[in-house]
């Protein structure tokens, strides 16, 4: 009912009085005026402000009484620190107040235009609004001592609130997560029969003031800020709480992870696919492939330092780094029995090989020292038919070298094809 007006006088705010035909003089005698009409100066008018006074078209009409309606305008102007293993939000905001009170009331022409007045704060009544999130508040710089008080009834206080809140996170997609932080607001003393939480302005006003005010945001975007209405049971008696919910939406910059964490492991990816081409017979493949493993580690134990370990899911950054882990891990052992592959065909055929030589070097001699009896010419027989068997066993042994090649293509192949589903469906359920 009262809210238009009470927007155009905050905005207006800081003007005290808009008749050009009152003197310095009269302004200062009208301010004095109003003072002792607000009754400022006399201590048992504080009992009369005990509890939350409506409009009414007949003041004096106690029969009708509408719970107050206790208007709030929440701005956030800086995220100053998001702890995901806390699962608390740090942030400053700003904080309007506005309540309605009759005995507050005067007619600006009578005192000079006079439309807001600064009054000390602890001559009103203050609503006692708790927020429920709470881990820690402070005000931000200094708590004002004063409230404003408009000539149509409306007392406004302003504060500006360092403010530490418990934050349910949700880092799956972490981190190109967004996180909706609430911020419930309600009384603890009076029942939804006497006061009613309401905002001052709509969302779309709250968000834009917020990113207008906004001064240090870190790693964090604010997205928007929306409210809504709620009702709980009280703590005790069977009477009903009115709450006021602002929830805070924010999205991560998800830069600093990518270059640190997410292109790096993917490299140690690449690499690894790139190994297959080193020369299995040497040692460095092995070597190249431990050191990728160990790397991979490394990156485990940043994650761990960074993410909770209670989270429901685990995090897909989690995943990626586990699952490269893993296929690294497969690659070596694949590796190792490769390896061995192709040191037992390159042991049996060195055998056999020089006692293929060996044969071929004794019948070069028989046939240059011809043989004077028959049995050396069984002999001869009997070595030619050595080498012969010699030449199958070497090809024979020779397929160990080609089934560890033939292993080696064939998961190169399915390694490839892996990497490649996998990093599909990752993308997918990073990037729904």
């Amino acid at each position: 009912m009262h809210l238009h007006w009470l927007i155009v006088c905050l905005v207006s705010m800081g003007q005290e009085s808009d008749a050009e035909n009152c003197s310095k003089a009269e302004t200062a005698q009208a301010k004095k005026r109003l003072f002792d009409r607000l009754s400022l100066t006399e201590n048992y008018s504080q009992n009369t402000r005990m509890s939350p006074l409506t409009f009414h078209d007949d003041p004096e009409d106690v029969i009708y009484f509408d719970p107050a309606i206790i208007s709030v305008d929440l701005y956030v102007t800086s995220i100053t620190n998001v702890n995901e293993k806390a699962q608390s939000i740090s942030t400053q905001i700003k904080m309007i107040t506005g309540w309605p009170n009759s005995n507050l009331t005067w007619k600006p022409d009578q005192y000079c235009g006079i439309t807001l007045y600064a009054a000390p704060k602890n001559l009103f009544w203050i609503p006692d609004i708790n927020i429920m999130e709470s881990i820690k508040t402070d005000f931000g710089t200094k708590e004002s001592p004063y409230v404003q008080l408009f000539s149509d009834g409306f007392t406004v206080s302003t504060d500006v609130i360092a403010l530490t809140t418990a934050c349910k996170m949700d880092l799956y997609r972490f981190p190109f997560d967004t996180q909706i932080c609430s911020i419930t607001l309600q009384s603890t003393a009076y029942s939804d029969q006497e006061i009613i939480l309401d905002t001052l302005t709509d969302a779309k006003w709250a968000t834009f003031k917020s990113k207008e005010l906004f001064q240090a945001q870190g790693e964090w975007d604010l997205v928007s800020i929306n409210s809504s209405n709620a009702t709980i049971d009280g703590d005790v008696g069977e009477f009903y709480i009115n709450q006021l919910i602002y929830q805070i939406t924010i999205k991560r910059r998800p830069l600093l992870y990518v270059i640190n964490i997410i292109i790096p492991v993917f490299f140690f990816l690449v690499l690894d696919v790139i190994a297959f081409f080193i020369d299995t017979s040497g040692s460095d493949k092995v070597s190249f492939k431990v050191t990728l493993l160990l790397s991979i580690s490394v990156m485990l134990l940043i994650l761990y330092s960074t993410l909770p370990s209670t989270a429901e899911n685990i995090p897909l950054i989690g995943v990626f780094c586990c699952a490269v882990f893993c296929l690294i891990g497969i690659g070596l052992l694949e590796t190792f029995f490769v390896n061995f592959l192709m040191a037992r065909g390159a042991e049996k055929r060195s055998v056999e090989t020089t006692a293929a030589v060996t044969g071929q070097d004794g019948s070069v001699r028989d046939q240059q020292n011809p043989p004077d009896s028959v049995k050396d010419q069984n002999e001869e027989s009997h070595s030619v038919e050595s080498w012969a068997a010699t030449r199958r066993n070497q090809r024979k042994k020779l397929s160990w070298t080609r089934v560890a090649r033939i292993i080696d293509v064939t998961f190169l192949v399915l390694y490839i094809i892996t990497i490649i589903v996998f990093m599909s469906v990752l993308w997918k359920l990073w990037f729904p």
